[in-house]
């Protein structure tokens, strides 16, 4: 099997559908995912050609939506060497220019575990996801065979937001970003992007992953205005117009 850019064929490398599920995005909707075998001992070589085919982590999970009727969701990633804020982007990143960043080890702490049920239980009530501990934040978060780091966002020593970021080779991948509820107006979220991105440049990384964009969605409408943005079409990425 060959799949995506920049890869030697993978003739044993298996891949499995799973069955119907609610769909996350669409509360009238079904999803179904294709998803790498999760006990392949490859998987962590096999993640970064991956993430090229338009795949995602969750925990050690690496999936595509892949549904009966529905397209909807679109890998996208930013090419960061030619990436140039927007006026909004602008505004939030001096609205925040106090704000320090740190980059650190993909370990739980007590901090960062509370920080994550507050986000949880303001942005997903009654959903499952806000019933989640310390156990869930390790298997969703951090897993066991990822390179993952955390970035931190703190102002005046407080912990403010913490992205989730894959480091692999050539790029990064934002993998989930939780914030303070309390703090959304700063629009935190755009603010861990725009600093993953500064992090990209520094280090000569050539790409930061977003995951999926839906059109037409309001949770993932801020992803569009990362500006430029590649899409991945199924076979290979193109610049969106």
């Amino acid at each position: 099997m060959t799949m995506g850019e920049n890869t030697q064929p993978i003739d044993d490398l298996r891949l499995f559908h799973t069955g119907e599920h609610p769909c996350g995005y669409w509360p009238d909707r079904v999803a179904r995912d294709l998803v790498l075998d999760p006990r392949d001992p490859r998987l962590p070589q096999l993640y970064p050609d991956a993430l090229s085919w338009g795949f995602r982590r969750s925990g050690d999970i690496v999936y595509r939506p892949h549904c009966r009727q529905c397209r909807a969701c679109v890998a996208v990633r930013i090419p960061v060497a030619d990436f140039a804020p927007d006026r909004s982007q602008r505004r939030c990143a001096a609205r925040n220019a106090g704000v320090e960043t740190r980059i650190v080890a993909a370990l739980r702490s007590d901090e960062y575990l509370a920080l994550y049920q507050r986000y949880l239980a303001a942005r997903h009530p009654l959903g499952g996801m806000d019933e989640h501990g310390a156990v869930e934040f390790d298997q969703f978060l951090v897993g066991s065979w990822s390179r993952g780091r955390f970035v931190e966002l703190r102002e005046a020593g407080e912990l403010l937001a913490v992205a989730v970021t894959d480091v692999i080779p050539g790029a990064l991948s934002a993998v989930y970003t939780f914030y303070d509820p309390a703090q959304e107006a700063r629009s935190l979220g755009t603010l861990a992007i725009l600093r993953q991105i500064e992090w990209a440049k520094r280090d000569g990384y050539s790409h930061l992953y977003l995951g999926y964009w839906i059109d037409g969605h309001r949770k993932m409408d801020y992803k569009r205005r990362f500006r430029p943005l590649e899409h991945f079409d199924g076979r290979q990425w193109r610049r969106a117009g």
